[in-house]
C-alpha cells in the first residue's frame, strides 16, 4: 500500500513567510508532509518550475443560488472558482437573504451536491433585528453581511441600528462584513441627479461618491471599536477609506479591510465608455497611476488586510436591459482574481508571498477557517494550486466559465496562471478546465477564529 495518495514533487512552496522547494505528500485529503521525497504514492506529479500555493479563499462571493440563477448558480460559479485556483468560498446572495436559522439550514440542504469547491454560508443582518445574531452564529453562519445603505433590496443600517447589531455580534463572538456607503448622502445625491433628468453613466461616481463611502466607513470603524465587535469593511475603494480604518485599528479596533481587483485595475472614468459594465458599488475610484499604485502599496504593507472578488455577475443581456439606474450592480470576478494577483506579482506590484497572505491565509484566519484552510502544512486540507509564474496569456470574454460570460478585464495580458487545482488532494481543474465533480462540501468555522 503506498504511503500517500498524492505526491507533488519539485515545486516551490509559497507561504506568507517565504518560498522553498517542497515535496508535498497528501493522504486522506490532508497534507501529510512537506518533505515526502522518499515516500511512495498512488499518484505523483512533477511540479518543477511551478509555484505551489494554498488554494484561494474567496470570502465575498454572490452565486445567486437559490434566487436569481439566471445570473449565476453554484455549479457554474464554482466551476469558475476551481479553474482559477480558488478552493474555498464564503457565499451570500441577496435575492433570497438568509435571516433565520431555518433559512440557513434550507439553503445548506439545497446546495448539497451543487458545488465544485468547499464553501461556507453567510447570513444577512436586518436593521432592528439584532436578536437574530446569536442563533444564526450558533447555527454556523460564517459572517453577517451588513449594509449601511439600502442596496440590492436589503435595507441599510443607520448608526443606531449598526451599533445595536455590532453589540449583538460582540456578545456572540460573531463577525460582520460591512458595505459602507452613507444612506443619507447616496439618497440626497440620487434625488438631485434624478431631478436633473440625468440618465448617463456618469451618475455612478456622483451618486455613490467618495464622501458617502468615507463617512460610512469612519462611523462603522468607530462603532466597531467602541462596541468591541469584530468586522471587515468590504471592498475598500481608495486610500482615504483605508486611512480611517487604520486609525481605528491603531486605537484597538478589531477591524479588517478588504479590497477587490476592480479597485486596483479599473478607472473611474471608464464608466463613461463602458456604462453598465462598470456599474458596481462603491464605484472605481482610481483616476491616475498614482491612485492605483497607492492601493497596491497598502496591500503590500498590510493596511488592506485581504482580497476578495466580490463576484456579483450579470450577463451582457442583463447589463444592457434597461437604463443605468435600473440594471444590476456588480461584476464577475471568480474567473479572474487569482490571475490578476499572479500577474501583479510578475509586474512587481506584489510578492508571491503576498498572494498567499492576501487571498488564502488572512481570509481563512479572519473568518475562522484556519488552520484547515488557507495554508499548506501537515494536517491542513490539501487545497493546492500549481501556478506557472511565466505563462503569458490573455483574459478573454469567451473563456469565462461564470454564467456572466464576460470579464471587465477582457483583452488584458496576464503573466502567471493556475495550471492545476486540488481540493482535499483531488484534481478539480487543470489548464482552465474544471472537472465539475461537485465534491465541494459545506465547511464549518472554528468557534474562535484564527
Amino acid at each position: 500500500m503506498p504511503d500517500a495518495d498524492l505526491l507533488i514533487t519539485g515545486g516551490t512552496l509559497v507561504t506568507s513567510q517565504g518560498r522553498r522547494r517542497a515535496d508535498v505528500a497528501v493522504r486522506d485529503g490532508r497534507v501529510l508532509t512537506l518533505d515526502g521525497a522518499g515516500l511512495s504514492a498512488a499518484r505523483t506529479v512533477d511540479a518543477t518550475g511551478l509555484l505551489l500555493l494554498p488554494g484561494g479563499v474567496d470570502t465575498h462571493v454572490h452565486l445567486m443560488d437559490p434566487g436569481s440563477t439566471d445570473r449565476e448558480d453554484f455549479p457554474s460559479g464554482t466551476r469558475a472558482a476551481a479553474a482559477s485556483g480558488v478552493t474555498t468560498i464564503i457565499e451570500h446572495s441577496h435575492g433570497r437573504p438568509v435571516r433565520t436559522v431555518r433559512d440557513l439550514e434550507e439553503k445548506a440542504a439545497y446546495l448539497s451536491g451543487r458545488s465544485n469547491v468547499d464553501f461556507a454560508l453567510a447570513a444577512h443582518a436586518w436593521p432592528g433585528d439584532p436578536g437574530a445574531v446569536a442563533p444564526l452564529w450558533e447555527a454556523g453562519a460564517a459572517f453577517f453581511k451588513v449594509f449601511t445603505c439600502t442596496t440590492h433590496g436589503i435595507p441599510g443600517h443607520d448608526a443606531a441600528a449598526l451599533r445595536a447589531h455590532l453589540r449583538a455580534t460582540a456578545d456572540a463572538g460573531a463577525i460582520s462584513l460591512i458595505h459602507c456607503e452613507d444612506e443619507s448622502l447616496t439618497a440626497a445625491a440620487e434625488s438631485v441627479l434624478r431631478a436633473a433628468g440625468r440618465e448617463d453613466p456618469g451618475i455612478l461616481p456622483e451618486w455613490r461618491d467618495r464622501d458617502a463611502e468615507v463617512v460610512a466607513a469612519a462611523v462603522a470603524a468607530l462603532l466597531i471599536r467602541r462596541t468591541g465587535a469584530r468586522a471587515t469593511v468590504a471592498h475598500v475603494s481608495h486610500p482615504e477609506v483605508a486611512a480611517y480604518l487604520a486609525a481605528e485599528r491603531a486605537r484597538g479596533a478589531r477591524l479588517y479591510a478588504e479590497t477587490c481587483p476592480q479597485y486596483l485595475l479599473l478607472r473611474e472614468d471608464e464608466v463613461h465608455t463602458h456604462g453598465p459594465f462598470r456599474k458596481f458599488t462603491p464605484p472605481a475610484r482610481a483616476r491616475h497611476d498614482q491612485d492605483e499604485a497607492a492601493l497596491w502599496r497598502l496591500l503590500r504593507e498590510g493596511e488592506l488586510t485581504h482580497v476578495s472578488s466580490d463576484h456579483a455577475p450579470s450577463t451582457p443581456a442583463q447589463k444592457s436591459a434597461g437604463g443605468i439606474w435600473d440594471v444590476h450592480f456588480g461584476l464577475p470576478g471568480l474567473d479572474s482574481t487569482m490571475a490578476v494577483l499572479l500577474s501583479a506579482a510578475a509586474r512587481g506590484m506584489l510578492a508571491y508571498e503576498d498572494i498567499a497572505r492576501l487571498y488564502s491565509e488572512a481570509p481563512a484566519r479572519i473568518y475562522g477557517l484556519w488552520p484547515r484552510k488557507g495554508r499548506i502544512a501537515p494536517g491542513a486540507d490539501a487545497d493546492l494550486v500549481l501556478a506557472d509564474p511565466q505563462e503569458r496569456w490573455r483574459l478573454r470574454n469567451e473563456d469565462v466559465l461564470s454564467k456572466a460570460g464576460w470579464t471587465p478585464y477582457d483583452g488584458m495580458d496576464m503573466t502567471g496562471r493556475a495550471v492545476a487545482t486540488y481540493l482535499r488532494g483531488e484534481l478539480i481543474a487543470e489548464r482552465g478546465k474544471p472537472a465539475d465533480r461537485r465534491t465541494g462540501r459545506l465547511i464549518s468555522r472554528r468557534r474562535t477564529p484564527g
